[in-house]
């Protein structure tokens, strides 16, 4: 090997009866690992293996925690949304959500970017409440 190494020993990481990786020990000579060496570096892999586990699922929470804030936001603009043109348009909050959802439909855009827009007064919302004006 041209690193040096002449010996490359692999134990599993496992966990549950899946094996999620390995680690691999090099020596510089050629050996067979004693046992005492072997059950070291295997107490060393299950601890990697935890240690990598761990900081996936600490990843995968803060996504979903991420997730849930960003859909309770969504979800607050939109219930905004629907009162400025239920308010603006004398309609019911269904008829707005319902005047809402169809213009986001027809635009090709998703539907909190356009509540946000309502919100924020970028979006110009005649074309939501026929009525507006008129009511």
């Amino acid at each position: 090997m041209a690193s040096g190494f002449r010996a490359v020993h692999a134990l599993p990481m496992r966990w549950r009866g899946s094996t999620i990786g390995a680690l691999n020990l090099f020596h510089h000579a050629p050996t067979a690992m004693p046992a005492g060496d072997l059950a070291v570096g295997q107490a060393l892999a299950d601890v990697a293996t935890i240690g990598i586990l761990s900081d996936r699922a600490s990843r995968e929470r803060d996504l979903l925690t991420e997730q849930l804030q960003a859909a309770l936001t969504s979800r607050v603009v939109i219930e905004q949304a629907k009162g400025v043109l239920a308010e603006r348009g004398g309609i019911g909050m269904d008829e707005a959500f319902g005047r809402l959802r169809a213009y986001a439909r027809s635009t090709s855009t998703r539907l909190s970017d356009v509540a946000r827009g309502v919100v924020e007064g970028t979006l110009d919302t005649a074309t939501m409440t026929p009525s507006e004006g008129t009511a």
